[in-house]
């Protein structure tokens, strides 16, 4: 009989890395919790393991995703539209692989389509699969519009990142008001700045 695989099993074939059972995650946290100089069987703090570990299960579920594999599914009827389509202020949580804390912000993400599109929710679980993984918001950024390039093959991809890292909002250098933003031009939007500025029109912005 065939031992039906796991999804952690197949993402952990496909990437090379062998997970730690979930006892061992949530043991992991209790070190940390002991390390941070309380008692991790206390009753605030008993339960504080499994929250944690349920916590990453969402936090890195992008390692269980296949973003190109989002993409597949596309349409051609589009009756000749060969204009910027575009999804802006997609709500973009992250994690710093620095210092594991939070990335918080907003991706806009547009494409000049050549001969066919794919449904725009899939433009928005594109992100969130990459998103959804230890990152840097350069990598991300990257990871995004190469992604689209390689897979819808369209005239152009661009994507622009604004957030707020915790890393140096809530430690480091404490500073709160400070956004970073990141942007990756490809084809028509790197090579036409009047496409290029018709994206970042449509975002509000007069530069990336």
């Amino acid at each position: 009989m065939n031992k039906i695989m796991k999804k952690s099993d197949m993402v952990a074939l496909a990437t090379g890395i062998a997970r730690p059972s979930r006892e061992e995650a949530e043991e992991a946290v209790r070190t940390l919790i002991r390390w941070a100089g309380d008692d991790p069987e206390r009753e605030g703090l008993v339960g504080t393991p499994d929250r944690v570990v349920r916590s990453y299960e969402e936090f890195f579920g992008g390692y269980d995703d296949d973003p190109r594999e989002m993409l597949q599914r596309t349409f051609e009827e589009v009756e000749g539209y060969d204009e910027v389509v575009m999804l802006r202020d997609i709500r973009l949580e992250s994690h710093c692989e620095h210092h594991m804390v939070p990335i918080i912000g907003k991706v806009h993400v547009g494409y000049l389509p050549d001969r066919r599109v794919v449904g725009i929710s899939k433009l928005a679980r594109v992100v969130d699969a990459y998103a959804h993984r230890l990152q840097i918001q350069e990598k991300l950024t990257a990871q995004i519009a190469n992604t689209l390039q390689e897979v819808l093959q369209p005239r152009g991809v661009a994507v622009v990142i604004e957030a707020s890292h915790q890393c140096m909002t809530t430690r480091g250098v404490h500073k709160s008001d400070v956004a970073m933003v990141t942007s990756r031009m490809l084809g028509a939007f790197r090579d036409n700045g009047e496409t290029r500025r018709e994206f970042l029109t449509m975002i509000g912005r007069t530069s990336a």
